[in-house]
């Protein structure tokens, strides 16, 4: 007899339950002894940043876990955050999976769709299968920003995509001092308590989902995935971390690159015949920076390496409660970062980077005024590309780049009971796709030919389990692709050919390959591609062979610029928002820059005490709020974290209809007036503006997400009635709008 919806029934139905006998659907389990699994991912951490690959960066916890284990020194990852984590959940390449660049950037075609395909299980959804338990902490980066909305879909939410629980982050980088968050699959609003981080409060909710699990299913394995926002900028750690770097990087950048390499050396981390990689094109030897920008600089690297410390803390943590609980000993745990470090602070860094970045670039003497905010919540913080290459030691070039400066990432693998070794380094050659067949083998299981109904492509990487057992053991790899914004490499039997494309230079005409012998040449710095013409052609064809075969093509080195079709697709001219609904995420939120626009809000039974925040829009950084306090109704226009616009009336009594009306009068400033029940109330000038998307946060009604204004603290819920916010747009203004809003996403 069929067994409707569960598969056939094996039993015997009888009368009655005498003359019957049952049947059972069998549970699916691991193989006895699996391993639990922890990945824990960094961000933008460069190859020499942690103690045990070279640097002076207090990093304890993670030194421990490699003196249990291994390091490997010549794994590589793809140059971005999105496309590595699509290789690190599948074990495909990123293009194949639909996730050749960052979410934010899809451009349509099957490489880039800022999502993962149905056609490549996650290692969570595998692993489900085994009756694992799955748990996600932190940033996920894996979902098209148009889906990111309340209702979804919630498909390649990480729920949607293996794990039981979520507590965590979309996008690329996120305030730690006041995050907005998702919990599963809904916008959770968290009310920051005193002395609360971001990267503490992903720690708890990765220890308390691995208690539960024990306290529930002690007998089933776990798979934890933690991914930082540590350490991407903004660089926001407790001040007592900060001074315990003070004064420590006044020798300059020169200086400390060349104690980590040799530190590097000693460890065997780089061939003691290696030389470092020069300085990159836009740093300047120390001694020729001015004293005012050294200074900025080495107080933005005492912030970047205090945070890191932190992350390291925390981290510890986890381990200790791993241990506490008895199951250090057979999890394994992989740590890496996600790509090289990052250049985006420019040549000076910066305490504002979003405002730094895609608004108005601030002045070393700006900076240094707000010196000793570097690290708080008033600051959004970034340090300059000189400290991002002492981060990459001793490579060349940076995060977004195929040379190994972007590629080259450390990776830790800790499992005492699997790995008798302890302390050692791997040199062999291997890649991020490699990490899910390495798990997979670790616990004895396949990845699915048909997962949910759908064929699967087949696993990409290779299993690095061999590695385990012998530093001398020959690499089971042959080859590698590489591509990222047209930057595009190859690795081949030892050898490495490698182009740093330039933005809107002809492919075939203008780029300039270079070729590495890598296997002997660890910091690309001996050009072969003279000497060896035709080694660097049968490379340079096998790249078009493997984009070809891997879903690479169309190359496009177009950078946020992708984002526009989206962002100006679908937009209505008219929104209406309701008290106590779900945050509105910022890629969201009604399109506004450079056009007159109207807010209306319909209030109901207003009193003289009352008090409370009517919308906000942003964060301290960039963003307007309504709110009533002291008996007067307040808008409040965030242009900094020092500077604000406001303009006041007072509060009416009982129901009341207010408008905040912006006429547009110049490129993206205007007029902006309020109107009480159709009457004129007050107005101010607004001489420069920000564009919709780079503020950096999202949308509330009825109470204040995250901080904005210094006149009150949130969440300040709204003390009346808020019967629905209207927002209305014109259609005057608009080239602006559309030719520079998408530099906003030039952060990721």
């Amino acid at each position: 007899m069929p067994r409707s919806s569960e598969g056939t029934f094996n039993g015997v139905i009888g009368t009655t339950y005498k003359d019957s006998r049952p049947d059972w659907p069998k549970n699916a389990s691991a193989p006895a002894g699996s391993p639990n699994v922890v990945f824990i991912v960094l961000d933008d951490v460069g190859f020499s940043d942690l103690g045990c690959y070279g640097s002076e960066i207090r990093t304890p916890r993670m030194d421990r876990l490699a003196a249990g284990g291994l390091r490997y020194s010549n794994f590589h990852v793809t140059a971005m955050c999105s496309p590595t984590r699509a290789c690190l959940m599948t074990g495909r390449n990123a293009h194949s999976v639909g996730v050749g660049i960052i979410s934010e950037w899809a451009n349509g075609y099957p490489a880039y769709q800022g999502r993962i395909t149905k056609k490549a299980a996650t290692l969570p959804e595998i692993l489900g299968d085994h009756a694992y338990g799955c748990y996600a902490s932190g940033k996920w980066h894996l979902t098209n920003m148009a889906d990111y909305g309340a209702s979804g879909p919630h498909g390649d939410w990480p729920l949607g995509r293996g794990f039981s629980r979520w507590y965590g982050f979309h996008g690329a980088l996120i305030d730690q001092w006041n995050p907005e968050l998702y919990e599963d699959n809904h916008p959770f609003h968290k009310e920051p308590e005193a002395g609360y981080h971001l990267s503490t409060d992903l720690v708890d909710h990765a220890i308390g989902h691995i208690r539960d699990h024990v306290t529930s299913s002690e007998a089933k394995p776990f798979f934890t995935y933690l991914a930082f926002g540590a350490c991407h900028w903004p660089h926001q750690v407790p001040d007592s971390y900060i001074k315990g770097y003070r004064g420590s990087y006044e020798r300059g950048w020169d200086v400390i690159r060349d104690e980590r390499f040799k530190r590097q050396k000693a460890m065997g981390i780089v061939p003691e015949l290696a030389t470092m990689a020069g300085r990159n094109p836009g740093v300047d030897a120390w001694e020729d920076v001015p004293a005012d920008m050294r200074k900025l600089g080495c107080r933005l690297q005492e912030t970047y390496s205090a945070f890191l410390e932190h992350t390291d803390n925390e981290i510890g943590r986890l381990a200790d409660f791993l241990e506490s609980i008895g199951q250090l000993d057979n999890t394994l745990i992989v740590l890496v970062s996600d790509n090289g470090a990052s250049p985006e602070g420019g040549p000076t860094g910066a305490i504002n980077m979003r405002k730094h970045m895609t608004h108005e670039q601030e002045t070393v003497a700006d900076a240094l005024g707000k010196l000793d905010t570097i690290g708080s919540e008033y600051s959004f913080s970034h340090y300059p590309m000189g400290w991002a290459q002492v981060s990459n030691t001793p490579l060349k070039w940076y995060k977004k780049d195929t040379h190994g400066g972007g590629i080259r990432a450390p990776l830790i693998m800790h499992w005492p009971a699997g790995i008798t070794a302890r302390g050692e380094i791997r040199t062999q050659f291997h890649h991020v796709v490699d990490i899910v067949p390495t798990v997979l083998d670790c616990i004895g299981v396949q990845a699915p030919k048909i997962h949910n109904g759908i064929e699967q492509l087949p696993i990409h990487g290779q299993s690095m389990r061999y590695s385990f057992d012998s530093h001398l053991a020959p690499t089971n790899k042959t080859t590698q692709y590489f591509e990222l914004l047209g930057d595009r490499a190859i690795w081949h039997e030892g050898w490495k050919a490698v182009v740093r494309h330039k933005k809107g230079d002809d492919y075939d005409i203008e780029d300039r390959w270079e070729l590495y012998k890598v296997d002997e040449d660890f910091t690309e710095t001996n050009d072969l591609s003279h000497s060896q013409p035709d080694k660097l052609k049968e490379l340079q064809d096998l790249w078009w062979q493997q984009a070809e075969e891997f879903g690479v093509l169309p190359l496009d080195d177009r950078e946020s610029e992708r984002a526009r079709e989206f962002l100006f697709a679908s937009k209505r001219s008219r929104y209406e928002f309701l008290p106590d609904m779900a945050r509105v995420d910022r890629f969201l939120v009604p399109e506004i820059s450079d056009r007159s626009y109207s807010i209306t809000s319909i209030l109901k039974n207003l009193r003289r005490d009352t008090e409370g925040v009517v919308f906000s829009w942003g964060s301290r950084f960039a963003g307007f709020v309504l709110y009533a306090l002291a008996g007067k109704l307040v808008y409040e226009y965030a242009y900094t974290e020092s500077v604000s616009h406001q303009m006041q009336t007072d509060l009416p009594i009982g129901d009341a209809s207010i408008e905040i009306r912006f006429t547009r009068k110049g490129l993206n400033a205007g007029t902006m007036e309020m109107f009480v029940n159709g009457a004129h109330a007050a107005a101010i000038e607004l001489p420069k503006m920000w564009w919709t998307y780079s503020t950096t946060a999202g949308l509330t009604c009825g109470l204040a997400g995250v901080p904005l204004s210094e006149n009150y603290k949130p969440p300040f819920r709204f003390q009346a009635g808020i019967e629905r916010v209207i927002v209305e747009m014109a259609d005057d203004g608009g080239d602006y709008r559309e030719a520079q809003a998408w530099t906003v996403f030039k952060q990721q």
